[in-house]
């Protein structure tokens, strides 16, 4: 993984919120997302993943290492497309890694796979990814 984000245009910085979170970094409901940043530099890949109406879509990443995480390492997201996994689609904006990270460890005490189901949308002519975090409670 590589360890730094791209620079990012100002309209591709994703978004989320803690407030968007209870105590334990739980989401407040089942509508709770996260959009992913840095999703312009993959349009192609975004887009071949819409036009082949694979789904349910979901993230294929795991936890960040100790290492990692003591680097505040970005999270570089890849999609299960079925079958396959597909190429970068973006980032986790920086500073709300330890949501996803609490996520992932959320479904794996549950006994559910790793994995966050995604919706990809268009905005301002152009894919989006966001997570469902609100699934994951």
């Amino acid at each position: 993984m590589p360890s730094e984000m791209p620079d990012l245009d100002k309209n591709d910085l994703g978004k989320g919120s803690f407030s968007q979170y209870k105590y334990g970094l739980t989401p407040n409901n089942a509508r709770v997302r996260l959009r992913l940043a840095g999703s312009n530099p993959h349009q192609d890949v975004l887009r071949e993943i819409v036009e082949s109406g694979a789904g349910p879509l979901e993230t294929a990443i795991s936890r960040r290492s100790q290492q990692q995480d003591a680097e505040d390492a970005p999270i570089e997201v890849r999609l299960f497309t079925g079958s396959r996994v597909s190429g970068p689609v973006g980032w986790v904006p920086r500073g709300l890694e330890s949501i996803v990270d609490e996520a992932l460890s959320r479904l794996d005490i549950a006994g559910r796979k790793q994995r966050i189901p995604v919706e990809i949308i268009r905005k301002g002519g152009l894919y989006r990814v966001e997570l469902k975090m609100g699934e994951t409670r």
